[in-house]
Protein backbone atom coordinates (compact mmCIF):
# COMPACT_ATOMS: atom_id res chain seq x y z
CA UNK A 1 0.00 0.00 0.00
CA UNK A 2 1.17 3.51 -0.72
CA UNK A 3 0.14 6.72 0.97
CA UNK A 4 -1.03 9.73 -1.02
CA UNK A 5 1.65 12.43 -0.93
CA UNK A 6 0.71 15.37 -3.13
CA UNK A 7 -0.43 14.00 -6.49
CA UNK A 8 1.96 11.06 -6.81
CA UNK A 9 0.22 8.18 -8.57
CA UNK A 10 -2.91 10.24 -9.24
CA UNK A 11 -3.70 10.42 -12.97
CA UNK A 12 -5.84 13.60 -12.87
CA UNK A 13 -4.97 17.19 -12.05
CA UNK A 14 -8.09 19.29 -12.66
CA UNK A 15 -11.18 20.08 -10.65
CA UNK A 16 -13.42 17.09 -9.93
CA UNK A 17 -17.17 17.64 -10.10
CA UNK A 18 -19.70 15.13 -8.84
CA UNK A 19 -23.43 14.83 -9.44
CA UNK A 20 -25.33 14.63 -6.16
CA UNK A 21 -28.73 14.39 -7.82
CA UNK A 22 -29.80 14.20 -11.44
CA UNK A 23 -32.60 16.41 -12.72
CA UNK A 24 -36.05 15.09 -11.86
CA UNK A 25 -34.85 12.49 -9.33
CA UNK A 26 -35.11 12.27 -5.58
CA UNK A 27 -32.55 11.08 -3.02
CA UNK A 28 -33.23 7.46 -3.98
CA UNK A 29 -32.51 8.13 -7.63
CA UNK A 30 -36.18 7.67 -8.52
CA UNK A 31 -37.91 9.95 -11.06
CA UNK A 32 -40.61 12.25 -9.75
CA UNK A 33 -42.58 15.23 -10.90
CA UNK A 34 -41.18 18.78 -11.13
CA UNK A 35 -39.90 20.59 -8.07
CA UNK A 36 -42.50 22.69 -6.31
CA UNK A 37 -40.78 26.08 -6.23
CA UNK A 38 -43.13 27.32 -3.50
CA UNK A 39 -41.79 24.71 -1.08
CA UNK A 40 -38.53 25.19 0.81
CA UNK A 41 -35.87 22.72 -0.44
CA UNK A 42 -35.42 19.63 1.70
CA UNK A 43 -34.12 16.09 1.28
CA UNK A 44 -37.34 15.04 -0.47
CA UNK A 45 -37.33 17.88 -2.98
CA UNK A 46 -36.72 17.02 -6.63
CA UNK A 47 -34.24 19.23 -8.54
CA UNK A 48 -35.10 20.61 -11.97
CA UNK A 49 -31.41 20.60 -12.97
CA UNK A 50 -28.43 18.50 -11.85
CA UNK A 51 -27.15 19.16 -8.32
CA UNK A 52 -23.35 19.32 -8.44
CA UNK A 53 -20.65 19.19 -5.79
CA UNK A 54 -16.85 19.44 -5.87
CA UNK A 55 -14.21 17.04 -4.59
CA UNK A 56 -11.17 19.30 -3.92
CA UNK A 57 -7.55 18.20 -4.36
CA UNK A 58 -7.13 17.25 -0.70
CA UNK A 59 -9.57 14.39 -1.32
CA UNK A 60 -7.51 12.82 -4.13
CA UNK A 61 -5.98 9.45 -3.26
CA UNK A 62 -3.86 7.20 -5.46
CA UNK A 63 -4.88 3.59 -6.03
CA UNK A 64 -3.65 1.45 -3.15
CA UNK A 65 -3.80 4.38 -0.73
CA UNK A 66 -5.00 4.51 2.85
CA UNK A 67 -8.08 6.52 3.80
CA UNK A 68 -7.87 7.88 7.34
CA UNK A 69 -11.23 7.60 9.10
CA UNK A 70 -11.89 9.85 12.15
CA UNK A 71 -12.58 7.81 15.32
CA UNK A 72 -16.06 9.29 15.72
CA UNK A 73 -17.09 8.24 12.20
CA UNK A 74 -18.50 4.74 12.49
CA UNK A 75 -18.94 4.17 8.74
CA UNK A 76 -18.66 5.78 5.32
CA UNK A 77 -20.58 5.41 2.09
CA UNK A 78 -18.63 4.17 -0.92
CA UNK A 79 -20.08 5.03 -4.33
CA UNK A 80 -18.42 3.64 -7.49
CA UNK A 81 -18.04 6.21 -10.24
CA UNK A 82 -16.91 6.57 -13.81
CA UNK A 83 -14.56 9.56 -13.94
CA UNK A 84 -14.73 11.27 -17.34
CA UNK A 85 -11.76 13.54 -18.07
CA UNK A 86 -11.98 16.58 -20.34
CA UNK A 87 -9.50 16.93 -23.19
CA UNK A 88 -9.95 20.65 -23.77
CA UNK A 89 -11.55 23.76 -22.34
CA UNK A 90 -15.26 23.38 -23.00
CA UNK A 91 -18.20 25.74 -22.60
CA UNK A 92 -21.77 25.71 -23.90
CA UNK A 93 -21.59 22.15 -25.14
CA UNK A 94 -24.59 20.38 -26.57
CA UNK A 95 -25.44 17.01 -25.05
CA UNK A 96 -24.90 15.22 -28.36
CA UNK A 97 -21.38 16.70 -28.67
CA UNK A 98 -20.31 16.24 -25.04
CA UNK A 99 -18.37 12.99 -25.39
CA UNK A 100 -16.23 14.51 -28.15
CA UNK A 101 -14.84 16.96 -25.56
CA UNK A 102 -13.48 14.14 -23.40
CA UNK A 103 -9.97 12.73 -23.33
CA UNK A 104 -10.84 9.49 -21.56
CA UNK A 105 -12.04 7.63 -18.51
CA UNK A 106 -10.82 6.31 -15.20
CA UNK A 107 -12.38 4.95 -12.00
CA UNK A 108 -13.23 6.71 -8.76
CA UNK A 109 -14.66 5.78 -5.39
CA UNK A 110 -16.66 8.67 -3.98
CA UNK A 111 -16.38 8.29 -0.21
CA UNK A 112 -18.68 10.23 2.05
CA UNK A 113 -19.94 10.44 5.56
CA UNK A 114 -23.60 9.42 5.15
CA UNK A 115 -25.59 12.49 4.05
CA UNK A 116 -29.31 13.05 4.65
CA UNK A 117 -29.76 16.17 2.51
CA UNK A 118 -27.97 16.53 -0.82
CA UNK A 119 -29.69 19.85 -1.60
CA UNK A 120 -27.13 21.68 0.53
CA UNK A 121 -23.35 21.66 -0.05
CA UNK A 122 -21.99 18.42 1.52
CA UNK A 123 -18.58 19.92 2.27
CA UNK A 124 -17.76 18.26 5.58
CA UNK A 125 -19.23 14.92 4.52
CA UNK A 126 -17.52 14.61 1.11
CA UNK A 127 -14.37 16.74 1.30
CA UNK A 128 -12.25 15.01 3.94
CA UNK A 129 -8.64 14.17 3.11
CA UNK A 130 -8.37 11.08 0.92
CA UNK A 131 -12.11 10.75 0.30
CA UNK A 132 -11.68 10.32 -3.48
CA UNK A 133 -9.57 7.33 -4.49
CA UNK A 134 -9.13 7.80 -8.25
CA UNK A 135 -7.24 5.98 -10.99
CA UNK A 136 -5.13 4.04 -11.57
CA UNK A 137 -4.82 5.39 -15.15
CA UNK A 138 -6.87 7.42 -17.59
CA UNK A 139 -7.87 5.26 -20.55
CA UNK A 140 -8.23 7.22 -23.83
CA UNK A 141 -11.81 7.60 -25.01
CA UNK A 142 -11.09 5.83 -28.29
CA UNK A 143 -9.97 2.72 -26.36
CA UNK A 144 -13.48 2.17 -24.95
CA UNK A 145 -15.55 1.09 -27.92
CA UNK A 146 -18.89 0.97 -26.10
CA UNK A 147 -19.03 3.23 -23.03
CA UNK A 148 -22.69 2.38 -22.46
CA UNK A 149 -21.72 -1.26 -21.99
CA UNK A 150 -19.19 -0.61 -19.23
CA UNK A 151 -20.02 -2.14 -15.83
CA UNK A 152 -18.23 -0.90 -12.71
CA UNK A 153 -18.22 -3.32 -9.78
CA UNK A 154 -17.55 -2.28 -6.19
CA UNK A 155 -16.33 -4.87 -3.69
CA UNK A 156 -15.95 -4.42 0.06
CA UNK A 157 -13.61 -6.88 1.76
CA UNK A 158 -13.59 -9.08 -1.32
CA UNK A 159 -17.38 -9.34 -1.63
CA UNK A 160 -19.18 -7.56 -4.45
CA UNK A 161 -21.43 -4.95 -2.88
CA UNK A 162 -22.89 -3.16 -5.89
CA UNK A 163 -22.45 -2.77 -9.63
CA UNK A 164 -22.97 0.32 -11.74
CA UNK A 165 -23.99 -0.17 -15.36
CA UNK A 166 -22.92 2.98 -17.18
CA UNK A 167 -25.65 2.40 -19.75
CA UNK A 168 -28.21 3.42 -17.13
CA UNK A 169 -26.60 6.88 -17.05
CA UNK A 170 -25.24 7.07 -20.59
CA UNK A 171 -27.75 9.67 -21.79
CA UNK A 172 -27.36 11.64 -18.58
CA UNK A 173 -23.64 12.23 -19.15
CA UNK A 174 -24.24 14.54 -22.08
CA UNK A 175 -27.19 16.24 -20.39
CA UNK A 176 -25.19 17.00 -17.23
CA UNK A 177 -22.28 18.38 -19.26
CA UNK A 178 -24.68 20.50 -21.32
CA UNK A 179 -26.39 21.88 -18.21
CA UNK A 180 -23.15 22.63 -16.36
CA UNK A 181 -21.24 24.05 -19.33
CA UNK A 182 -24.08 26.51 -19.92
CA UNK A 183 -22.82 28.56 -16.97
CA UNK A 184 -19.19 27.47 -16.45
CA UNK A 185 -16.17 26.28 -18.40
CA UNK A 186 -14.81 22.78 -17.96
CA UNK A 187 -11.02 23.14 -18.22
CA UNK A 188 -8.74 20.61 -19.88
CA UNK A 189 -8.05 17.96 -17.23
CA UNK A 190 -11.25 18.60 -15.26
CA UNK A 191 -13.23 15.53 -14.23
CA UNK A 192 -16.93 14.72 -13.96
CA UNK A 193 -17.97 11.78 -11.77
CA UNK A 194 -20.81 9.72 -13.20
CA UNK A 195 -22.63 7.54 -10.68
CA UNK A 196 -25.85 5.58 -10.52
CA UNK A 197 -27.10 6.58 -7.08
CA UNK A 198 -26.52 9.32 -4.49
CA UNK A 199 -25.98 6.60 -1.88
CA UNK A 200 -23.83 3.50 -1.73
CA UNK A 201 -22.82 0.55 0.44
CA UNK A 202 -21.32 1.26 3.85
CA UNK A 203 -17.81 0.40 4.99
CA UNK A 204 -15.89 0.77 8.24
CA UNK A 205 -12.32 1.29 9.34
CA UNK A 206 -10.41 -1.87 8.48
CA UNK A 207 -12.32 -2.48 5.25
CA UNK A 208 -10.70 -2.83 1.83
CA UNK A 209 -12.61 -1.39 -1.08
CA UNK A 210 -12.06 -2.06 -4.78
CA UNK A 211 -13.73 -0.74 -7.92
CA UNK A 212 -13.10 -2.48 -11.23
CA UNK A 213 -14.29 -2.32 -14.83
CA UNK A 214 -13.20 -4.31 -17.86
CA UNK A 215 -11.14 -2.14 -20.18
CA UNK A 216 -10.63 0.62 -17.61
CA UNK A 217 -8.83 -1.00 -14.68
CA UNK A 218 -8.97 -1.68 -10.97
CA UNK A 219 -8.88 0.90 -8.17
CA UNK A 220 -8.24 -0.08 -4.54
CA UNK A 221 -8.02 1.56 -1.13
CA UNK A 222 -8.05 0.55 2.52
CA UNK A 223 -9.84 2.32 5.37
CA UNK A 224 -7.95 2.82 8.63
CA UNK A 225 -8.84 4.53 11.88
CA UNK A 226 -6.62 7.62 11.93
CA UNK A 227 -5.85 7.07 15.62
CA UNK A 228 -4.22 3.75 14.71
CA UNK A 229 -1.91 5.47 12.22
CA UNK A 230 -0.31 7.89 14.67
Amino acid sequence: MTENHGCRGIPVHGTVYGVALYAGENMNGQPQGPLNVDRAPDCAAVPSSPVLFIKPRNTFLASGGTVKIPPAMTEVEAIPALAVVFARDSRRLRAEDALNALYGYTLAIDLSEPVSNMLRPPIQEKCRDGFLPIGPVVVPRQSVADLSGVVIRLAVDGKEAVEFKVGRRFQSIGKVIEAASAFMTFRAGDVLLVTDSPTGPRARAGSRIAASADGIGRLECVLRNEEDLK
